[in-house]
């Protein structure tokens, strides 16, 4: 095996270990093969709230070579085959491809990673590419029928909630909660205000200097003689 690509696989485990939309699970401890919980928290999408369970499995030439990556129940969709497979550029070898006519930037490189594969597949759930489906049927449905697309990916959603692994919460957002007021703050800024009414006007005012109004008029009138 290789150790530049266990080094690097390891560097990605441990980044998106973070991130609360993933579940990552490593088969038998081992960074080849990544049991994956694609978490769907959108509300604009026709697939949220689900928990698509997927494998992703790299080799030792990784990452000059793609991953592959299936789920494990195949969902109703345009570019997604019966075997749970996805039809998609960014896991296909580098370089042109003139019979597909795929450019080298659509395809993987080196300078991709799990991250934007996982990323890639959760923008083709909600946008699929319908013009050469791996789903024909799917296709045609997404086109013409997308009421009743729809309610095929709530039924996905459903059958998916049942590969949540025991004592596993998903999440509800994306976004972190913002950090708790503490008790002390409205302390903190009543002392503020407080001072600054101890120390005064500004240092440019007559105040500071206990001049009263009379005072200034009779400074003036000397500096005009």
């Amino acid at each position: 095996m290789s150790v530049g690509a266990k080094q690097r696989l390891m560097s990605e485990y441990k980044d998106l270990e973070k991130e609360k939309w993933l579940n990552i699970e490593l088969n038998d401890g081992g960074l080849f093969k990544w049991t994956i919980g694609l978490m769907i928290i959108n509300p604009e999408s026709a697939f949220d709230g689900g928990y698509f369970k997927a494998e992703m499995t790299f080799t030792d030439k990784y990452p000059f070579s793609p991953p592959t990556f299936k789920f494990v129940r195949p969902i109703y969709h345009p570019n997604i085959y019966p075997d749970g497979k996805v039809c998609i550029s960014i896991l296909h070898p580098p370089g042109d491809d003139e019979q597909s006519g795929e450019l080298a930037s659509e395809r993987w490189s080196p300078l991709q990673g799990v991250e934007s594969v996982l990323r890639s597949v959760l923008l083709l759930l909600d946008d699929p590419e319908i013009s050469s489906p791996a789903n024909v049927d799917a296709g045609v449905m997404y086109r013409d029928s997308r009421t009743v697309y729809d309610v095929k990916a709530k039924e996905a959603v459903n059958v998916s909630k049942k590969d949540i692994p025991e004592g596993f919460t998903m999440p509800s957002t994306l976004e972190s909660a913002p950090p708790e007021k503490t008790a002390d703050d409205d302390t903190f800024w009543n002392e503020s205000d407080r001072e600054e009414d101890d120390l005064g006007a500004s240092d440019s005012s007559g105040e500071d200097f206990g001049m009263d109004e009379d005072e200034e008029e009779e400074d003036e009138e000397e500096n005009e003689k």
